[in-house]
């Protein structure tokens, strides 16, 4: 049987960006930048093009796409407050290897490229944050695969829920530190992606996440609405994910 008190903690998240940056830092900038408004669908930053800014997520959810040879968009992953986006590119000087779309209303800080790499020479200490940020990211897309490589379609959906319940979840901070959940409190998935991105991101029909979905709400680990998915039981739903011998 799986050891459910092994599998029932939240998988360990990055801090975002902008939640590592003291006060100071934040102020700089925010002076070096300007906050502006994205709607639902607008690109933060296209593929293919010039690297010429960043953007630090201030409130909203993203999605990151890299297109196919015969024009297919792929969800590689999503970002939420506090993360910083579109900064490979810029940190590499080349052309942009994904798309950043918003997946509803959003709101940035957009800090041009120079500025920006002008803001982490006067913090030294940050390149480091930033280059961490990018080798970790490079980390967990790895996992992911590995771990979808050997499952079926239900507990492949149930793998990148979990993780989508943890993101949600450490997105919501209150005064004293993250929202608290009751063990076994259900999570609804912050990010609004529909079951074609899903599908998407685990390399599946929508057909199959439409049937991994049924599965799941049948044995009581999600509920469902337009958009919207609901993790009953994050320990659950991560046993199920991870079946023992």
């Amino acid at each position: 049987m799986t050891d459910i008190s092994a599998v029932d903690r939240d998988p360990p998240r990055a801090v975002p960006f902008w939640t590592a940056l003291d006060e100071p830092r934040r102020a700089a900038l925010r002076a070096a930048g300007r906050s502006r408004p994205y709607p639902a669908r607008a690109p933060l930053c296209v593929q293919g093009d010039a690297s010429d800014h960043v953007v630090v997520v201030e409130s909203g959810w993203a999605k990151v796409t890299s297109a196919t040879a015969d024009g297919r968009d792929v969800v590689l992953a999503v970002r939420g407050p506090g993360d910083l986006v579109c900064e490979s590119a810029v940190l590499g000087s080349r052309e942009r290897s994904a798309t950043v779309t918003a997946l509803g209303p959003l709101r940035g800080l957009v800090v041009p490229a120079g500025r920006f790499t002008a803001f982490l020479d006067a913090n030294p200490a940050l390149w480091r944050l930033v280059s961490g940020t990018v080798v970790g990211r490079l980390d967990a897309a790895d996992r992911r695969v590995r771990a979808q490589a050997s499952a079926r379609g239900p507990q492949r959906l149930a793998l990148l829920l979990a993780e989508l319940a943890a993101l949600s979840e450490a997105s919501e901070p209150s005064a004293a530190g993250p929202r608290a959940r009751p063990p076994g409190g259900a999570v609804t998935i912050a990010p609004p992606l529909s079951q074609e991105e899903l599908g998407s991101w685990m390399d599946a029909s929508r057909e199959t996440v439409a049937r991994a979905l049924n599965e799941l709400r049948r044995r009581g680990l999600v509920e469902t609405g337009w958009r919207r998915i609901t993790v009953l039981d994050p320990g659950r739903l991560r046993a199920f994910a991870h079946p023992g011998p």
